[in-house]
C-alpha cells in the first residue's frame, strides 16, 4: 500500500489565486505579484516565520514562469551542492533554456563561504536566487549577495487566513472530502498552529485520524486531548522552535535561571545557532533587564562577541553563565516601555519643530534667526545642570520614561525628582 502525503503536502497550493495569505505581496496588483506576472523577476529573500509559505511560494514563482527548479537546504547542503546547481544551470543557458530559480531554504544557516559561492551566478545571471529565512537578513545574510537581492517580509497568518486553510481542506481534500467534519470551534486549532499553515493542517489531520469516525464534531477539548497525547506526532521536525525560545525568554524574565539552563540545553540539543541564542539574549538584557543593572548588556555584548569567536561546544559555558546572570539580575522594561511610549508619540503628533535654543547654528544666517540663541550648556553649572526646555512646545512635561520599582532605577527616580523638581512625574 503506497504512503499517502501529509494532508499538508496534499494541499500544498499550484498558483498564486490558490494561495493563502501574504496580500500585501502576491494580492492583485501587489508588488511581488507584479514581479511575478512581467517575468521580470529579481533574485529575492523571502522572511519570515515558519509555516507561512516561502517554500510553497518559490515553487508556485517557478511553476508560473515555467523555469526549472532546483532546490536546497543549508542544513545539509554544502559548497560542493552549490557548484553542482550551478554547472547545470550553466548548461541550461547554453542551450537557451530558460533561466533556473535556485531556492534555498534557511538561507540563514550557510557560512559566509557557502554564501560566497552563490555570487558569481547571482551576478552573471546563471540563476535567480530565492532565499527562505526565520531570520533577519541584514545580520545573516552577507552585504553582498543581500544587495543583490530585494527583500520581501511574509506574515503571520491570521485567523482568517487560518480559517480559509481549514475550510479548503475539508472541502477539497481527497480523504477529508469524503467525511463529514464539522468545526464546531478554531480556538485550539488557531492556537497550536501558532500562525504556522503547516503545523494547523498536521494539528486538524492528527484529530481527524485519532478519532477515526466518518462524521465527527472538532471542539477544543477534543483537539488539546488528542494533541497532547500525541504531540511528537506533529512536532517531531522542530517545529517547536519558537515555542522554545519563547520558554527560554520567559524563563529569564521571570528570574528562574533553573528552567532557562533547561532550555538552553534543550536549544543546543536540537542544533541552535549559538549566535541566535546570543542575539536573543542582547535583546532580553535591554528589554528586560535594563537600567535595573545596566552590567547585563555589557556581560550579553561580551557573551555574543565570544559566542562569534569560539563556536560550540565550548560556547555553551559562556552561554550558560550568561544565561544564569540574567535570570538571576533584577528586572525592569522601563526603557522597553520608553521607546515604545515615544514612538506612539511620534507617529500621533507627527514632526513638531525642534526648539530654536536647541538647535545647531552652523552659519551666520541660522545665528541670525536665532538658532542657538539662549542655549544653556549643561556643562557650566553647578552640578553639570541648568533647567531648559527640550521637547517642542506642545509637548513640555509628557513623561516617557518612568524608572521601575529597583533600587538602581529608584536611585535614578530620586535624581530626576531633584533635578527637575516635579516636571516630570517622578
Amino acid at each position: 500500500m503506497a504512503t499517502i502525503a501529509p494532508l499538508a503536502e496534499r494541499m500544498r497550493p499550484a498558483t498564486l489565486d490558490e494561495y493563502v495569505g501574504q496580500q500585501h505581496l502576491v494580492g492583485q496588483d501587489a508588488i511581488l505579484r507584479k514581479a511575478i506576472e512581467s517575468g521580470n523577476l529579481p533574485s529575492l529573500i523571502l522572511w519570515g516565520p515558519p509555516g507561512v509559505g516561502k517554500t510553497t511560494l518559490a515553487f508556485i514563482i517557478s511553476r508560473q514562469l515555467d523555469r526549472p527548479f532546483f532546490s536546497l537546504s543549508a542544513i545539509n547542503s554544502g559548497v560542493k551542492d552549490i557548484r553542482e546547481v550551478i554547472e547545470k544551470a550553466t548548461v541550461l543557458k547554453e542551450t537557451a533554456e530558460n533561466l533556473p530559480i535556485l531556492f534555498i531554504d534557511e538561507i540563514h544557516r550557510f557560512s559566509k563561504s557557502q554564501q560566497d559561492s552563490l555570487l558569481g551566478a547571482v551576478e552573471r545571471g546563471l540563476v535567480t536566487l530565492i532565499g527562505a529565512t526565520t531570520e533577519n537578513p541584514s545580520f545573516e545574510v552577507i552585504s553582498a549577495l543581500l544587495s543583490r537581492c530585494q527583500v520581501y517580509i511574509l506574515k503571520h497568518l491570521t485567523e482568517e487566513d487560518l480559517t480559509k486553510l481549514i475550510a479548503r481542506a475539508l472541502k477539497d481534500d481527497e480523504f477529508l472530502s469524503k467525511k463529514q467534519i464539522e468545526i464546531e470551534e478554531h480556538e485550539a486549532l488557531f492556537r497550536l498552529s501558532g500562525g504556522d499553515a503547516r503545523r494547523l493542517l498536521n494539528v486538524l489531520e492528527l484529530v481527524v485520524n485519532a478519532v477515526g469516525k466518518d462524521k465527527q464534531s472538532i471542539t477544543n477539548k477534543l483537539v488539546l486531548d488528542n494533541v497532547q497525547q500525541n504531540m511528537a506526532l506533529y512536532d517531531k521536525a522542530g517545529e517547536n522552535h519558537y515555542d522554545i525560545i519563547s520558554a527560554f525568554i520567559k524563563s529569564i524574565r521571570g528570574s528562574d535561571p533553573n528552567a532557562a539552563v533547561y532550555w538552553l540545553a534543550r536549544m543546543i540539543a536540537g542544533g541552535e545557532d549559538p549566535l541566535f541564542i546570543a542575539r536573543r539574549l542582547l535583546i532580553l538584557a535591554s528589554e528586560d533587564i535594563g537600567n535595573a543593572n545596566p552590567n547585563a548588556l555589557l556581560l550579553a555584548n561580551n557573551c555574543f562577541q565570544a559566542v562569534n569567536v569560539i563556536g560550540f561546544p565550548e560556547s555553551r559555558i559562556i552561554l550558560s553563565q550568561t544565561v544564569t546572570y540574567l535570570a538571576s539580575s533584577p528586572k525592569s522594561n522601563a526603557s522597553y516601555e520608553a521607546i515604545n511610549r515615544a514612538q506612539e508619540l511620534v507617529a500621533r503628533t507627527g514632526d513638531l519643530p525642534v526648539p530654536l535654543h536647541i538647535r545647531n547654528a552652523p552659519t551666520k544666517l541660522m545665528k541670525n534667526i536665532g538658532y542657538g540663541q539662549e542655549y544653556k550648556y549643561s556643562h557650566s553649572y553647578e552640578g553639570n545642570f541648568e533647567e531648559q526646555e527640550y521637547f517642542p512646545d506642545a509637548l513640555k512635561g509628557t513623561t516617557l520614561f518612568e524608572p521601575g520599582n529597583n533600587s538602581a532605577e529608584q536611585k535614578l527616580r530620586e535624581r530626576l525628582k531633584a533635578l527637575w523638581k516635579g516636571k516630570y512625574k517622578y
